[in-house]
């Protein structure tokens, strides 16, 4: 069976299109990204092959957004819409009603368009705060079927992280579901069926072949930590000499994942906006002594090897293109909402 014809999606919050490329290949057409930060221009409109807007989302009018769909398509509006505390995306740290403005602004524009299909992927967190109900009673009373809002494993569709992320999919037709699980616990991916075949580099170097595999500095203090780091362990692990001022507080001796080194064969660790720091996480190369590359990072967050974040002739920005690359949603994981997207209408209309 072919769907005629293909859904096309309009991506809001759509960064530097991990959720759109991922939708893509599995039969989704992407009319359109927008975001408010002008660095996902070119990675979205390389990569992802259409347009991009830059606009705040709570900006937009339901006639700005409709008019990007074609005439007579079924329409996908998808996001992931960005949540403080848990998020960048805005420089509030209150914890206000208005930190959680950017979810009602997209329910506001699906109840206001009312496209055939709502997606949305977000921090699991979101699930027990009452923005997300509210964002749930906006669809219910538009219409929508919203059978699906759970956490998932990332892991489980072939991410080779702990990640959990939320993921939302409504539709108007009926009942809508995430595509089940792709891989058991042990089939999960790994970090090195994924990076393990990229060449050395040291500590602040830089592949001839690639320039995003580049690894930032250490100092000296923390190359000698890496060095007593073990895959795995913790700077539990290090002579007291080694060991930083705020381990010996009483906040510090909660994060033993910070200044670890990540594990062959096992799935890395939830890649955020700066898995390029050796003391942020469990960023440390298994068996190298450095922080993950950029292109390690991006590969972990299932790009492609060859996916682009910024033009050939710029130098790379070592910050905007990690905070490109762990605010993405992971391009397997956007495979598996664009999967479910086409069986629903498989299942409902346009069936040939």
């Amino acid at each position: 069976m072919a769907l005629e014809p293909a859904p096309v999606a309009v991506d809001l919050f759509c960064g530097a299109g991990g959720l759109a490329y991922g939708m893509q290949l599995a039969g989704v057409r992407i009319a359109a990204g927008i975001d408010l930060d002008p660095a996902c221009e070119h990675p979205f409109e390389v990569n992802v092959g259409a347009p991009f807007r830059k606009r705040d989302v709570a900006g937009m009018s339901a006639s700005e957004l409709a008019a990007l769909y074609p005439e007579d398509c079924v329409r996908v509006l998808a996001g992931c819409a960005p949540c403080q505390p848990f998020s960048s995306y805005t420089r509030s740290a209150t914890g206000s009603a208005d930190d959680w403005r950017l979810v009602a602004a997209f329910a506001q524009l699906a109840t206001d368009v009312r496209p055939d299909i709502v997606t949305m992927e977000n921090v699991p967190r979101l699930r027990k705060h009452p923005a997300f109900g509210e964002f749930l009673d906006a669809l219910r009373d538009a219409g929508y079927h919203c059978g699906f809002h759970h956490v998932v494993r990332c892991a489980e569709y072939g991410v080779p992280q702990t990640r959990r992320r939320l993921v939302l999919l409504a539709s108007r037709y009926g009942n809508i579901e995430l595509v089940p699980p792709e891989r058991s616990a042990s089939e999960f991916a790994t970090v090195r069926d994924t990076i393990g075949m990229l060449d050395a580099i040291p500590a602040g170097g830089t592949d001839t072949s690639d320039p995003l595999h580049r690894a930032s500095r250490l100092s000296e203090r923390n190359l000698e930590r890496i060095r007593h780091s073990t895959p795995g362990g913790t700077w539990r692990d290090w002579d007291s000499g080694l060991r930083s001022s705020c381990h010996v507080k009483r906040t510090g001796k909660t994060y033993p994942g910070v200044y670890g080194r990540m594990e062959w064969d096992r799935p890395g660790p939830t890649i955020t906006t700066q898995f390029h720091g050796y003391g942020t996480g469990r960023f440390g190369h298994p068996e190298q002594d450095r922080a993950l590359s950029l292109r390690e990072g991006a590969i972990l967050q299932t790009f492609p090897e060859n996916y682009s974040f910024a033009p050939a002739d710029e130098p790379v920005r070592f910050r905007a293109i990690a905070r490109l690359i762990g605010n993405a949603v992971p391009v397997r994981l956007g495979t598996a909402i664009g999967r479910s997207i086409v069986r629903h209408l498989e299942d409902h209309r346009h069936v040939r």
